[in-house]
């Protein structure tokens, strides 16, 4: 019996060590979660982790996320390997983020959310599929495309400060230590407070 124990505290021991903020009991904690949400999970990741559905019910459910562009997004940065699974080590260190990370983490983070094709830059497209998710456009207006677009360049002109057009996370950092609000510029993909 002693032995089938040992993988568990070395894992237990491991992501209290690796997810910084979180203590050996609250590990423990987010470990049972995660294989109740296995359990649940009919996915082909045979007991090794939960796929997309079982993560975006459970952020929903939690956190209120109900943005599904967003959703997707947060899933692809707690999916480090990329490979349509998340993991004990990915769901324990994602969540060590989301809900201890400092504002260091939580800017990278967001940033990973916001870059949708990963090449190290927020364009002004990937601000405009952002925005047009997260808006709540009332059907009285127009052109909702114009006021997305609108805002996408006021974004730029607050945040953009080397002026090429694109925010890379140095423009991104800048802007989010002079105004802690443009965090969650593109959209809400950190939980509430409460």
């Amino acid at each position: 019996a002693a032995m089938s124990r040992k993988p568990g505290t070395f894992l237990v021991d491991s992501l209290t060590r690796s997810a910084k903020h979180f203590n050996k009991s609250e590990v423990e904690c987010l470990m049972k979660l995660f294989d109740k949400l296995v359990a649940k999970s009919s996915s082909h990741f045979a007991g090794v982790g939960f796929d997309r559905i079982v993560f975006r019910d459970t952020l929903h459910s939690a956190f209120g996320m109900t943005d599904d562009v967003v959703l997707d997004r947060v899933f692809s940065t707690f999916d480090r390997d990329n490979n349509g699974c998340i993991t004990v080590v990915e769901w324990v260190e994602g969540l060590a983020v989301l809900l201890r990370g400092t504002l260091e983490d939580k800017m990278k983070y967001c940033f990973k959310v916001y870059d949708l094709n990963g090449d190290g830059y927020i364009s002004r497209e990937e601000m405009f599929q952002m925005l047009k998710n997260s808006l709540l456009i009332q059907p009285a207006d127009e052109e909702p495309d114009e006021g997305v677009k609108d805002l996408v360049e006021i974004a730029l002109k607050k945040m953009d400060h080397d002026h090429d057009g694109k925010l890379s996370f140095a423009d991104f950092e800048k802007a989010v230590r002079e105004e802690s609000l443009l965090l969650e510029a593109f959209g809400p993909c950190l939980p509430d407070i409460k």
